[in-house]
């Protein structure tokens, strides 16, 4: 395991376990090559050994060019219903070809459970050219307000 250990009150391992298990998308802020913010949500996988969140999206897709003229970002998994809990984080983040679909195609079992429905279909059809973005995080923290939401559960 990495030694990048989060602030806040969760663990590595309890980090860890959250974006792993949770399918709620990355909210991914960005610049934009005129140094505006930029945010989007994708859908995710991490990576706990590299570690690292893996994105996917179509090559021709504007963040593309955002991240290639300015690759930091700040990021954020986050409960959407009470008790409100996530990561967030800043790191680093890369684009390279997806060529055999790999990362989406593990994306799309993750957040739709099979390759079947039209949205799969489309989003996996051969002419649309794919890109992973690797995002590598420098700085992570974690919240949980369980315990002080306690009467909204």
């Amino acid at each position: 395991m990495d030694s990048l250990t989060p602030s806040g009150p969760w663990s590595r391992a309890r980090l860890d376990e959250f974006l792993t298990m949770t399918t709620i998308p990355v909210r991914l802020s960005c610049r934009t090559p005129s140094d505006d913010l930029w945010m989007l949500s994708l859908w995710y996988e991490w990576d706990p050994e590299t570690p690292e969140l893996r994105c996917a999206t179509s090559a021709d897709a504007d963040v593309v060019r955002f991240l290639r003229a300015h690759d930091d970002v700040a990021f954020e998994v986050s409960t959407n219903d009470p008790p409100y809990r996530g990561v967030r984080g800043r790191g680093v983040a890369t684009v390279e070809p997806d060529d055999e679909k790999a990362v989406l195609s593990r994306l799309i079992h993750r957040y739709l459970g099979d390759d079947d429905s039209p949205l799969a279909k489309r989003l996996l059809a051969p002419e649309r050219d794919e890109v992973t973005i690797r995002i590598r995080p420098t700085k992570l923290h974690t919240w949980d307000y369980a315990s002080r939401m306690e009467t909204t559960q």
